[in-house]
């Protein structure tokens, strides 16, 4: 039972972010390099909000609950802020790197668009926060115990599962909602993004509460998806254009009316 727990949780959790690789980046050598790239990244602006909480822990009265579970929000709230920070700043980098790219290729042209580089950093950024987020649940849901033996809630692991879900698929959407954002200047996007995931976050405090959080979050993820996807360019004869599985015929027949060979003098 443990070993059916852990393989399912882990489908659940990592099922659609493992497709998207194999589908979508596993194939072409500079989306890997993105990925990897930006997996350092959110790791450093982990390490970061790690130190700013581990020094306000420290430095408070550690016998007060009450403060400690503020620290905790506060703790929260700056990891949202550095990685979003953190977001920014590979923006900035794969954006000199688009640049170059350009400049050294033969058709003057990047082999890779913003846009592709926005949506693996992003996939980049939720898979690496998944793992952080879930892998101790995981671990604990091989054995021994059970859980909800002294009453506590039952779903806790699928629970989990479903919410590193969600939070793979948000960090996507916002990578790709955040760079077109930052490449147009618009503000007010890079501030609702911001402020989604503040949100995000502080719905997860509602726990163990499953019905009070992981509705709400089910729901940003469908208008943060719906959102990107009007972003990236989609619309709705082009999902319905995707999901028929059809090709267009390139095929064209040209007419020749009056074809007239010239005169020879």
């Amino acid at each position: 039972m443990a070993a059916a727990v852990f393989f399912g949780c882990t489908g659940i959790a990592f099922g659609p972010a493992i497709a998207l690789v194999l589908l979508t980046v596993a194939k072409e050598p500079l989306r890997v390099i993105v990925l990897v790239a930006g997996a350092f990244f959110w790791l450093v602006s982990l390490l970061l909000a790690s130190l700013v909480w581990f020094v306000s822990v420290r430095l408070s009265d550690r016998g007060d609950a009450a403060l400690q579970r503020a620290l905790l929000g506060f703790g929260a709230a700056v990891s949202v802020l550095l990685q979003e920070l953190f977001r920014f700043a590979y923006f900035k980098l794969l954006k000199k790197a688009d640049e170059g790219l350009a400049t050294i290729s033969e058709d003057g042209r990047s082999p890779i668009s913003l846009r592709q580089m926005a949506y693996v950093s992003g996939l980049s950024f939720g898979i690496i926060s998944g793992v952080f987020s879930v892998i101790n649940i995981l671990a604990d849901s091989i054995g021994p115990g059970t859980v909800g033996i002294h009453g506590d809630s039952p779903y806790y692991f699928i629970t989990s599962a479903f919410l590193t879900m969600a939070l793979v698929l948000l960090h996507t959407f916002w990578g790709v909602i955040f760079f077109d954002a930052c490449e147009k200047r618009r503000y007010g996007c890079l501030g609702l993004v911001v402020a989604s995931h503040l949100l995000t976050s502080g719905l997860t405090f509602l726990n163990p509460r499953y019905a009070a959080s992981l509705g709400p979050i089910f729901i940003i993820t469908l208008c943060t998806g719906l959102w990107a996807f009007v972003t990236a360019g989609g619309s709705f004869r082009s999902l319905l254009k995707c999901l028929s599985c059809k090709q267009e015929d390139d095929s064209r027949v040209m007419t020749y009316s009056a074809l007239r060979v010239p005169c020879e003098d």
